[in-house]
């Protein structure tokens, strides 16, 4: 048996960051599940919706804002930067990162204007997700 002077060999375990409330927006179900369980496997909450009318009613019905909202650019109902404005109006705190497979320098530079976090251009890798929610932590 170990004298009790000598516990300080151990490392002490490190302290879990406090989970962050992400919205996923995506039409694409696979998509949406596998952002969805990637940051779920990260301790974090997670809300999905497919589009932009569910988006508006959530931000309507929320209590409180999500700390960061992955927003695709293209959904059935919207296709143009309108939802990510209306999310940035309601929630200006909310970190957003545009996805889009449908890049063009108009729709980077109008998202970053709008206050986008990022646009992140489609496909992408799970791994670039959990970057991109690391840099956001450190907003919050």
């Amino acid at each position: 048996m170990m004298p009790a002077t000598e516990s300080s060999e151990f490392q002490p375990v490190a302290q879990k960051s406090p989970a962050l409330r992400v919205l996923v927006v995506d039409d694409e179900p696979l998509l949406r599940w596998s952002l969805s369980e990637t940051l779920l496997e990260c301790g974090h909450e997670v809300t999905e919706t497919s589009d932009g009318r569910a988006t508006t009613s959530l931000m309507k019905d929320s209590r409180r804002a999500f700390d960061i909202v992955l927003l695709d650019y293209r959904l059935p109902d919207s296709d143009d930067l309108s939802l990510l404005a209306s999310i940035r109006d309601f929630w200006p705190q909310t970190t957003v990162v545009l996805m889009t497979a449908y890049s063009s320098p108009d729709v980077v530079r109008g998202a970053l204007e709008l206050g986008a976090f990022r646009v992140l251009s489609k496909p992408f890798e799970m791994g670039d997700i959990v970057e991109l929610v690391a840099d956001a932590r450190r907003l919050h």
